[in-house]
């Protein structure tokens, strides 16, 4: 019997890309056309960021807490968790930062986009529009067909990175608790899609780690 620190990730994963992409696609076609909700959310948190003020912090934060807790539930509860034993710990992991999000952003009305900070918003305002309109084209564009799509406030990986791309123009001091949930979930995510050979497993795990190194560059007010 071999030893057990000779098997690697991919020896350890109990399905396959194929699995995986039809469970998004049996997912989608369950909530439709829950998707087109969905995205209006997150075409409404690009004009509530547009207006500022603590009050459009404050519901952004509400629409990206909603967005984390039916992830929690609808995926990783109900779908996820018939392929991936460890789908349980990373729905409690989701519902953990949707309470963060309540707590700092809508009772402490900490996620108004900083003025101060005009370089880092034009990243987290970037990472935001690739989250929630070029995200669920790659796969489709890479082959996998369109009701495999994963979309924003539906699938993890464009909902962290979303919720990255908001964090990128507030006060570090003022979310760092909000930082590691997501990250986390992206460098999980890519393990996962490399582990499956999945072509696009850096993308994710690349933009969470650069936009902690943004977050961590020092300031220039102004800039």
């Amino acid at each position: 019997m071999s030893e057990w620190w000779t098997y690697g990730l991919r020896d350890l994963l109990l399905f396959s890309q194929r699995t995986y992409y039809r469970l998004y696609e049996l997912y989608n076609l369950e909530w439709w056309p829950l998707q087109i909700v969905a995205l209006a959310l997150g075409i409404a948190v690009l004009a509530l960021w547009r207006r500022g003020g603590d009050r459009a912090g404050r519901a952004i934060a509400a629409i990206l807490a909603l967005g984390w807790l039916w992830v929690a539930w609808a995926f990783h509860g109900q779908r996820y968790a018939s392929i991936n034993p460890a789908a349980g710990y990373f729905a409690w992991a989701f519902v953990v930062q949707a309470l963060l999000l309540l707590w700092f952003g809508v009772v402490r009305s900490r996620l108004a986009p900083a003025p101060s900070v005009r370089m880092r918003q034009r990243a987290g305002l970037g990472l935001f529009l690739f989250a929630l309109l070029i995200f669920p084209l790659i796969g489709p564009l890479l082959g996998r067909n369109w009701t495999q799509a994963e979309l924003f406030g539906m699938a993890p990986d464009p909902t962290a990175l979303a919720t990255l791309g908001v964090l990128l123009a507030i006060n570090l001091r003022h979310v760092g608790w909000l930082f590691p949930v997501p990250v986390a979930w992206c460098l999980v995510s890519g393990a996962t899609l490399w582990a499956m050979d999945v072509p696009e497993f850096w993308i994710a795990p690349l933009l969470a780690v650069g936009s902690v190194l943004m977050q961590a560059w020092p300031r220039r007010p102004g800039k």
